[in-house]
């Protein structure tokens, strides 16, 4: 299933998307499970551990982290960054002291219109900054405002 996936993953995209879910996979903390959906490499608090789910869609994995090829660029969407100001602002700031472009950057979704300057390093140091019962802790706490 994810193989097909990758490989039907457009040329411009493809090593760089397998670098970066790669970095993910190294650095996510225990616990996260890998899926597929809606065309994204989704990785989430499985039901297993966290019952509750998703609050918008019942009976579905909590989300944390996808990375998706589009059309125009590849996306990486960190549910953290989005919740928590902090690592927000740690990420802003770091971000523009190793990349020499611009943050092309939404609510939770990072974008990037050309592979050279993907900060695989920094994406890595993103993963390890919340762990799998932080994540919970987090939403719960944003999900009671």
């Amino acid at each position: 299933m994810f193989d097909e996936f990758i490989a039907q993953i457009d040329e411009k995209w493809h090593d760089a998307f397998v670098k970066l879910m790669i970095t993910i996979e190294e650095n996510l903390p225990q616990g996260f499970e890998k899926s597929l959906d809606r065309n994204m490499m989704a990785y989430s608090v499985p039901l297993a551990t966290y019952p509750n789910g998703y609050h918008c869609t019942p009976n579905t994995p909590l989300p944390f982290l996808a990375i998706a090829p589009q059309k125009r660029h590849i996306a990486l969407y960190h549910m953290g960054i989005y919740s928590d100001p902090q690592l927000l602002t740690w990420f802003q700031e770091k971000y523009a002291k190793v990349v020499p472009t611009k943050l092309n950057m939404g609510k939770s979704c990072i974008r990037w219109t050309s592979t050279k300057h993907i900060p695989y390093e920094l994406i890595g140091q993103l993963c390890q900054k919340i762990t799998l019962e932080q994540w919970i802790t987090l939403y719960e706490k944003e999900l009671a405002r």
